[in-house]
């Protein structure tokens, strides 16, 4: 099926509240998985991990013992060909902003990256975030 509304969407990463980072951190590389990038120290580290096969997964090291509304899975990430035009059908639909569309310049390693990124609610609460990788210019 192709999605007319929603040009050049696919799937690009879930994310995950981790309790213990270091220990998310391992388990994921025992299955194989390996860091693509980095970026943050403390609660406020994160990593995009690359599982193969186009599977993505982001840890954040602020999980705690707290209750999460939504899980321990910190949004749904839809890498699209147009942030603004989804995040404006997304409204559209009824979606409530959360962050509206912005460059992102992570302070990565090993390599710098760039995001275009929003994000929204959805009707039971759920966080969507579309995203596209840009090259950024310097």
């Amino acid at each position: 099926m192709t999605n007319t509304v929603l040009k050049g969407i696919a799937y690009h990463h879930a994310a995950i509240k981790a309790k213990d980072f270091e220990r998310s951190l391992r388990f994921y590389q025992k299955l194989g998985a390996v860091v693509d990038f980095e970026w943050g120290t403390g609660t406020d580290r994160k990593c995009m991990l690359d599982l193969g096969g186009g599977v993505r997964l982001e840890l954040f090291a602020d999980g705690g013992d707290d209750y999460v509304p939504n899980g321990r899975i910190a949004h749904l990430a839809l890498a699209v060909a147009d942030v603004q035009q989804a995040y404006r059908a997304a409204l559209e639909a009824g979606a409530v902003t959360v962050k509206e569309p912005q460059v992102m310049h992570l302070p990565s390693t090993p390599r710098k990256v760039s995001l275009c990124v929003a994000f929204v609610q959805g009707p039971d609460g759920e966080e969507i975030e579309f995203c596209k990788q840009v090259i950024p210019t310097i």
